[in-house]
């Protein structure tokens, strides 16, 4: 299971133009693609950049379309990318990219606590115009105002059988981009989209485990977790347990679910869960590079 994250689609920095996007996601089938030589592979990937502009362009045109419908529309346009990308590299191999319907909890108290990064940091004028016209909430970042939406934790991913016959039937599969496209199940049984984007990460490690994956690859735009990040101090972890990551502290809103969806993992039976960048997959595989989580001795 490989796990792209949006950040490392669109880096931290460069401007928000597709060809940048290709040339990130050029970066990431090259590393895909080499581990998909000698292995089955399910590609997930983030949407936090993409589907934020998208809010904010359909924001600024007067009708914010809701998120449920961003991110189904975000994970079709990179699951496109990326089969595009890996068909390329992979001449003669089956790819597909389904849209994924995830289900959460509506009791999640991330409904009632805001606090997922999504689209660019915001000048405050543009953000008081936005906040007012759809009741946004935004908070501080990076010298301006950046959305905050709900993460709810995934309870169930709704499409887990067609993901496990395209497997069976030998097909790359890219799927539950974004963290899927969250639902709720209404009293009468039926499904309804809401308002929030699922944690990627953490959707990631629920398919993996309910896949029985092997390994499971985190990839991003750091070559792996640091110890005393932001500190002279900082060091890169290398070999480490799900003990021993979960003694220590990491940012909420980048390394933690990270860290989180690893330790999940590895403790769910996993053998291996690798945090690094998106070009050192194949190594992460070979325990040459990035921080390798391992089940204690």
């Amino acid at each position: 299971m490989i796990a792209l994250g949006g950040n490392a689609l669109q880096r931290r920095g460069e401007p928000a133009d597709l060809d940048h996007q290709r040339r990130n996601l050029d970066v990431a089938a090259d590393g895909v693609a080499e581990v998909a030589q000698a292995h089955e592979v399910v590609v997930t990937h983030g949407n936090g950049p993409q589907v934020g502009w998208l809010a904010m362009q359909t924001g600024l045109a007067g009708g914010a379309y809701p998120l449920d419908l961003l991110d189904a529309g975000s994970e079709g346009m990179i699951g496109y990318l990326l089969e595009q990308a890996l068909g390329n590299r992979l001449p003669g191999r089956r790819i597909a990219a389904l849209l994924t319907r995830v289900e959460v909890d509506p009791a999640d108290p991330a409904f009632a606590r805001p606090d997922k990064p999504i689209g660019p940091v915001l000048s405050a004028e543009r953000a008081r115009e936005l906040e007012s016209r759809h009741g946004w909430s935004l908070a501080p970042e990076g010298g301006g105002r950046r959305r905050r939406v709900a993460s709810p934790k995934p309870r169930r991913i709704l499409e887990l059988p067609a993901i496990a016959s395209l497997l069976e039937a030998g097909f790359l599969t890219i799927c539950a981009g974004g963290g899927g496209i969250p639902v709720v199940a209404r009293p009468d049984g039926t499904l309804a989209g809401v308002e929030a984007v699922i944690d990627k990460d953490r959707a990631a490690a629920l398919l993996a485990r309910e896949l029985r994956a092997d390994a499971l690859l985190l990839l991003t735009d750091v070559d792996a977790v640091y110890r005393d990040w932001g500190t002279p101090r900082a060091a890169p972890i290398g070999r480490t347990t799900p003990a021993e990551l979960e003694a220590q502290r990491f940012a909420p809103g980048s390394m933690a679910p990270k860290v989180e969806a690893a330790c999940a993992f590895i403790r769910a039976g996993g053998r291996l869960a690798g945090i690094g960048r998106l070009e050192d997959a194949p190594a992460l595989l070979a325990d040459r590079a990035g921080t390798r989580v391992l089940p204690a001795p």
